[in-house]
C-alpha cells in the first residue's frame, strides 16, 4: 500500500462524524436553553411571583457560572476521560431543563439556571479539543463549523420556539420540552464518541493563566475579546435602532432579525473553506467588513432594504467569527486546547458582557450613532490586533 492510501486511510478511520453531529444536537439543545427564558420572562416572572428583572437573572447567573467553569474545569477534571465528562455535561443539561420546568420557587429556577451555566462553559472550553480528537487536523475548522452552525441554528430558533411553546403549553412545557433533546444527545454521543484518555499529567492550576505568558496567546485573545466587545456594542441594540431610526412594523422586525440569524447559519456552513484556504487572512477581514457595515448604517440608517441586507451581511459575518477564533486555540495551542478554550469562553463571555454595557450607556446618553461609531472602532481594533496575531503566530 503507497503511502498516500495509507495517509487516506488513517484520515478516514480518525474522523468520527457522527460524534460531531452528536456533539452539534448537544450545542443545539445548550443554547436554545440558555436563551428560552428570554421569551418566556413574562409569564415565568408571573408564576414564580417575582419580577420580570429578577427572573432575567436567570440569563446572568448562567454565564457567571460558565465563566467561572471554563476557568477551572480542566484542573478539576484532571484524569476524567473526556467522553465521560461530556456525557455528564449532557445530563446536567437535561436535569437542568426539568429543575427549572418544575421550579417550585425563584431559587429552585436558579440552581436550574446556574446548571445550565456549568454545562456552557464546560462544553464550549473543551469543544476545540474535542474537535482535534474527533476528526484530522485538516477536518478541524469543519468540526468547529459544524458546532457553531447548531449554535447559529438555535440562535435562530429559540425565541420564536420559546414563544410559540409559552403560549401552547406554557413556559414549564417549553422548558421540559427540552428534556427529551438533551436526552436524545447524550445518547448519540454514548454510541458516537471514542473513548478520550485525559493527558497521564494534567496540567497545574495556575496553567489556564499561564498561557498569556505566550506573546501571541496574550494578543490573540485580547483581538478575540476586542472584537466580541466591537460585536455586541452594536448588536445588543439592534432592535431600537430598528424601532426608532429604521421604523420598521413587528412583522418587518421579525423579519430583519430572522434572515439575520439565517445568514449566519450560512456563514457558519462557508467560512471554513475560507479558514483553510488564507486562515489570518480571513480572520483579519471579518472584523475590517464588519467596521465597514456598521458605518454604512450610520449613513443608511432610515433606509429600510439598505438596512435588512446589512444587517444580513452582519450576521452571516459575526456568526462564522466564532469557528475562526475556535479554530485559532485549536491551531496554537494544540496541547493546551482544553486550557485554551476554558480561556477563550472566559474572555468571550467577559467582551460580551462589557461591549453590551459600553455600547448601552452610549446609546442612552450619546445617541445611536456614537454606539455603533464605536462598535466600528473596536472592530477595527481587534483587526489590527489579529493583524499583530498573525505575524507573531509565524
Amino acid at each position: 500500500m503507497t503511502t498516500s492510501s495509507t495517509n487516506t486511510l488513517q484520515n478516514k478511520t480518525d474522523a468520527h462524524w457522527s460524534g460531531v453531529f452528536a456533539m452539534t444536537l448537544c450545542v443545539f439543545v445548550l443554547i436554545a436553553s440558555e436563551f428560552m427564558p428570554v421569551s418566556l420572562l413574562t409569564p415565568l416572572a408571573a408564576d414564580l411571583h417575582v419580577t420580570e428583572g429578577m427572573a432575567g437573572q436567570g440569563i446572568a447567573i448562567s454565564g457567571a457560572l460558565a465563566v467561572l467553569t471554563s476557568l477551572t474545569l480542566s484542573s478539576l477534571a484532571g484524569e476524567v476521560n473526556r467522553k465521560t465528562l461530556l456525557l455528564g455535561l449532557t445530563l446536567l443539561m437535561a436535569l437542568s431543563g426539568a429543575i427549572v420546568g418544575l421550579a417550585s420557587g425563584y431559587l429552585v429556577y436558579l440552581t436550574g439556571r446556574a446548571l445550565i451555566g456549568i454545562t456552557i462553559g464546560g462544553f464550549w472550553s473543551m469543544s476545540a479539543a474535542t474537535a482535534i480528537r474527533l476528526v484530522p487536523a485538516h477536518r478541524v475548522p469543519r468540526a468547529l463549523a459544524i458546532f457553531n452552525g447548531g449554535n447559529a441554528l438555535a440562535t435562530v430558533v429559540a425565541a420564536p420556539l420559546g414563544s410559540y411553546l409559552g403560549a401552547t403549553v406554557g413556559w414549564r412545557g417549553a422548558f421540559l420540552s427540552l428534556v427529551p433533546l438533551a436526552i436524545a444527545a447524550f445518547i448519540w454521543q454514548y454510541l458516537s464518541l471514542p473513548s478520550m484518555e485525559s493527558k497521564k499529567q494534567p496540567p497545574s492550576r495556575g496553567s489556564v493563566f499561564r498561557l498569556f505568558r505566550r506573546p501571541v496567546v496574550a494578543t490573540g485573545l485580547l483581538a478575540c475579546g476586542l472584537f466580541f466587545m466591537g460585536q455586541f456594542a452594536l448588536f445588543t441594540y439592534v432592535r431600537p435602532f430598528l424601532e426608532t431610526v429604521t421604523r420598521v412594523n413587528a412583522a418587518g422586525l421579525s423579519l430583519i432579525l430572522l434572515a439575520t440569524g439565517g445568514a449566519g447559519f450560512v456563514g457558519t456552513l462557508m467560512v471554513s473553506t475560507f479558514l483553510n484556504a488564507r486562515f489570518y487572512l480571513t480572520l483579519l477581514t471579518i472584523p475590517l467588513l464588519m467596521a465597514v457595515i456598521a458605518g454604512a448604517l450610520l449613513l443608511t440608517g432610515e433606509h429600510v432594504r439598505a438596512v435588512g441586507v446589512l444587517l444580513g451581511l452582519w450576521g452571516m459575518l459575526a456568526t462564522a467569527a466564532p469557528v475562526g477564533w475556535w479554530t485559532w486555540i485549536a491551531r496554537t495551542l494544540p496541547e493546551d486546547a482544553e486550557a485554551g478554550g476554558g480561556l477563550m469562553v472566559a474572555v468571550i463571555q467577559f467582551s460580551i458582557a462589557l461591549g453590551s454595557t459600553l455600547g448601552g450607556l452610549v446609546f442612552d446618553h450619546l445617541g445611536w450613532q456614537s454606539a455603533f461609531g464605536l462598535s466600528a472602532l473596536m472592530l477595527l481594533g481587534a483587526a489590527a490586533l489579529t493583524s499583530r496575531t498573525s505575524r507573531q503566530g509565524r
